[in-house]
């Protein structure tokens, strides 16, 4: 049964763990400002009061209304019964994968549920359990932060930020940089995919500018190559692959060479093969590589420069020298 509570008796600790959305809150003011609350919130009857676990939105907007008494309904009076119980009804309240992840993850950290424990209570599957878990580990504190505060696209992340981790060994550290840049600028998803694409595969001195603060001109730059890729024939399209193989292994090789476990004689004596006929065609490779960039520049306009771009005819003969 609900029953008239006092805004100012309960506890917001679990407000963190629900996601904000500006746009859904304004409407949800005025549509409290018409008719009133008349949809209970749900929280756990706690030693010292009430703690909230559903609701939120309502509270902030009955404060903005000068509200001073809410509907509210218990869901028991032990926390992790509570937050089962609202996992349970989240189809009919709308938490989303990531706010019930938040809640798993505190009934497994806090509580001591394990994953067949907290599958059996939900009536769900130990997998569906643990791919939200597994959300909540690859995520940083300052990440969820951002997404939690709304200051960052959910679905951005999930569908862009998290195939980069999976994908293109991007490290949770670049990830945080990156949302960090972009977070709080109203972007768009569709923004924050061509912005993510050319920070974790463009030159260096476009990740730069993004972590800047600089996302605006970037984007720019970006608008201007074409989104439809049957606009490039399929040489070209061969090409724009190969060169991201080029980057991607440039990158892993560099990498690998410096591990201080490669001991194997036999490694050794093949790999000094390999790696003297690379050099021998470094020198070809770069001058083809420095032609071919500052033809595509010409042609392509004002895009990202690249590491070294727009540099002297002087600095680039250096450049093949000690190439």
């Amino acid at each position: 049964m609900a029953r008239e509570i006092e805004i100012s008796t309960l506890d917001l600790r679990y407000e963190s763990y629900r996601m904000r959305n500006s746009a859904q809150e304004k409407r949800l003011l005025a549509l409290i400002a018409e008719r009133g609350i008349d949809e209970p919130l749900e929280g756990i009857d706690g030693v010292s009061g009430p703690v909230l676990l559903n609701g939120f939105k309502r509270v902030r907007c009955a404060r903005k209304l000068h509200i001073e008494a809410v509907p509210y309904v218990s869901l028991g009076q032990d926390e992790a019964v509570g937050i089962v119980g609202l996992l349970r009804i989240s189809a009919n309240k709308s938490l989303s994968i990531l706010e019930q992840a938040r809640f798993i993850d505190e009934l497994k950290r806090v509580h001591g549920l394990d994953v067949a424990q907290i599958a059996h209570e939900l009536g769900r599957s130990k997998s569906w359990v643990s791919m939200r878990l597994g959300l909540m580990r690859e995520m940083s504190e300052r990440v969820r932060g951002k997404l939690f505060s709304g200051a960052f696209p959910v679905y951005a992340y999930m569908y862009t930020l998290r195939q980069f981790m999976r994908m293109n060994s991007v490290s949770r550290a670049e990830v945080e940089a990156f949302v960090e840049a972009t977070s709080g600028k109203q972007l768009s998803v569709r923004d924050v995919e061509q912005l993510a694409y050319g920070y974790f595969r463009g030159p260096e001195s476009f990740r730069e500018e993004i972590l800047k603060g600089n996302v605006h001109l970037p984007l720019q730059r970006l608008k201007q190559v074409p989104d439809e890729p049957n606009g490039c024939s399929k040489l070209e399209r061969v090409l724009l692959g190969d060169l991201e193989i080029v980057q991607k292994y440039m990158q892993r090789v560099m990498g690998k060479c410096e591990d201080r476990r490669l001991c194997n004689r036999a490694f050794w004596a093949q790999a000094n093969l390999l790696s003297a006929g690379i050099l021998s065609r470094a020198g070809a490779f770069y001058q083809s590589m420095r032609r071919f960039y500052d033809r595509s520049g010409k042609a392509g306009g004002d895009l990202p420069v690249a590491p070294g771009g727009s540099r002297s005819e002087k600095d680039r003969a250096s450049d093949e020298r000690q190439s």
